[in-house]
């Protein structure tokens, strides 16, 4: 009577098929990071009858399906909850770019490596070097970048941030290692725990000894997408491009095999500001010469490295881009001086986005490169008398305040009104954020600059 109501269960789940969230009436909450592909993508067949976008499979393939699942239904009740029965390479329809088809994902990596930049300015890390601690939100940003930037997949490319375009390099990115991981050292950063302890930022790891280079794959997890937990948003690097699609847990093969970790080195929202606002400035002006991360510049951004980066722009050449000394508090000036060191390398487009990466870091931090042209960098922005900014708190997931009426009524000003269906209102939503992006976008930001959300120098813009 067991085994006939498992093979009933199982039987009805493949007759719905794999759902998108946002079909068949999933009436969960969003989780606060959760963040979907368009339906299109979706290879449901609701989705796949609404779009006609993939042909309907064979009743042959079904009946085949079926009696796949029923095996397994049968094998697993047979050899009892104290046995571990290998993920079986069921079909999930017709095959999606980047999900596997088989047992092994097709997402080769490379090893270990530095964080890709000018030869002799980065070093490997050590097994008892500390890496920098970081908050759920700015891991999962770091993830949106790329997603957003849609990186493609190259095991032997590095992005502009330095790290290598295949999967164990996404997760050395969003946990903001020093160095390019693989999944045969990503553990080291982690601590183990359980499906049930799970949250926005961790990561699933697969470590395949018998085929480590090819037959391996870790995705970083943002989120339930139902009540029952059994599918999740995940941020992946996987062939095309970055993407974050609903998963089943853990994987869509080899699901026994995914290990849940935690960044070791997590601290929270409020222990970050904290630290910062703490954190010791470099003595006499003493240069920090590793690569500090993205997460260090843009809107919003106020530290020591900022200062650096400004003292170090106006030795080369940039200085005219400021009205006054560089401070730590990043400014459209410190984005126009890096912009003119940029092109005065003859960097154009995402290489001369006016935000330092490795490579311009490793250039000014060695007095290397060309000295910057007077004017290169453009126009200032125009100046005058904005708002009071109210803070990053009042324009995230579920906030609901006066500030996202004011914001969206100037987004609509602005020229930014179209992703609005009704007029702007209190609460944040997913119109709210693609407004600002757009807007951001209209600035020349690229990347975490460009993320949705409004910073000082996003609200500054937008009033001015």
């Amino acid at each position: 009577m067991r085994l006939t109501k498992t093979v009933a269960k199982l039987a009805n789940v493949y007759r719905r098929g794999h759902f998108h969230p946002k079909c068949e009436g999933n009436r969960m909450e969003t989780p606060v990071f959760e963040e979907f592909d368009p339906v299109s993508d979706c290879d449901c067949p609701g989705c796949a009858l609404r779009h006609r976008a993939l042909p309907p499979s064979s009743p042959v393939g079904r009946a085949a399906v079926h009696r796949t699942l029923i095996v397994a239904a049968a094998a697993s009740t047979a050899l009892g909850a104290g046995h571990a029965v290998p993920a079986l390479a069921a079909p999930h329809g017709p095959v999606r770019p980047g999900v596997p088809a088989d047992d092994d994902p097709e997402t080769p990596q490379g090893g270990a490596a530095p964080l890709h930049g000018a030869a002799g300015t980065q070093t490997q890390p050590t097994d008892s070097a500390k890496p920098p601690p970081t908050t759920r939100t700015e891991i999962i940003d770091r993830a949106r970048r790329w997603v957003r930037a849609k990186v493609p997949y190259r095991m032997s490319a590095y992005w502009s941030d330095g790290y290598r375009q295949d999967c164990s390099g996404f997760v050395s990115m969003a946990w903001n290692l020093p160095g390019n991981e693989w999944t045969g050292s990503l553990h080291r950063f982690g601590d183990r725990i359980s499906k049930e302890e799970l949250q926005p930022g961790d990561m699933l790891l697969f470590h395949n000894p018998a085929n480590p280079q090819n037959g391996s794959h870790v995705v970083l997890f943002g989120g339930w997408t139902n009540g029952t937990h059994t599918t999740y948003a995940a941020y992946e690097q996987t062939r095309p491009h970055t993407r974050t699609l609903a998963t089943p847990y853990a994987y869509w093969s080899n699901a026994n095999r995914y290990v849940p970790y935690r960044y070791k080195y997590l601290t929270t929202e409020t222990a970050a500001r904290e630290s910062a606002a703490s954190a010791p400035k470099p003595a006499g002006g003493t240069p920090h010469v590793l690569y500090p991360g993205p997460a260090a510049f843009g809107p919003g951004a106020d530290n020591a490295y900022v200062a650096q980066l400004g003292r170090m722009l106006v030795a080369r050449g940039a200085g005219s881009s400021y009205g006054r000394r560089p401070g730590s508090r990043w400014s459209d000036a410190d984005r126009r001086a890096t912009r003119a060191f940029q092109l005065a390398q003859g960097w154009r487009g995402a290489d001369a986005d006016g935000l330092p990466g490795p490579r311009t870091w490793a250039l000014l931090v060695t007095g290397k490169g060309r000295a910057a042209t007077t004017g290169a960098a453009g126009p200032t922005e125009p100046s005058g008398t904005v708002p009071a900014y109210p803070g990053r708190a009042v324009f995230r997931p579920g906030a609901e305040n006066a500030h996202v009426t004011q914001l969206g009524r100037q987004l609509v000003r602005k020229g930014f009104g179209r992703h609005y269906p009704t007029d702007p209102g209190p609460r944040w939503g997913e119109a709210d954020r693609r407004a600002v992006e757009a807007f951001q976008r209209a600035q020349g930001w690229r990347g975490g600059a460009a993320d949705g959300y409004p910073g000082p120098e996003t609200w500054r813009r937008l009033f001015s």
